[in-house]
């Protein structure tokens, strides 16, 4: 069953965000993943939540293919960048 991940970013590292999303896509894709949204452009309608600098929709045919692509070795380098770029925060829903 298709599932999804919500992640959020708060930016320190403009040029090691750059640097994983040039390389993003191939990396969610070596596990089925593709991103559904993604937006610096955020706008809270209800509450106050802490909100962050850009967030992203990720689809991944299962929850299977989702904790693959986190920890399949060979993506280190990839998600070094993203973790390098500021806070990232990853919700598997």
């Amino acid at each position: 069953m298709t599932t999804h991940a919500v992640a959020m970013f708060r930016v320190t590292n403009a040029e090691s965000l750059t640097a994983y999303r040039e390389k993003a896509a191939d990396a969610l894709a070596r596990h089925g993943g593709q991103v559904v949204q993604a937006s610096p452009d955020l706008k809270v309608l209800e509450g106050n939540p802490v909100v962050p600098d850009a967030i992203a929709v990720v689809s991944f045919p299962d929850r299977a293919a989702a904790e693959a692509w986190i920890s399949d070795p060979d993506l280190a380098d990839v998600h070094a960048l993203r973790r390098g770029a500021g806070n990232s925060e990853i919700i598997l829903l």
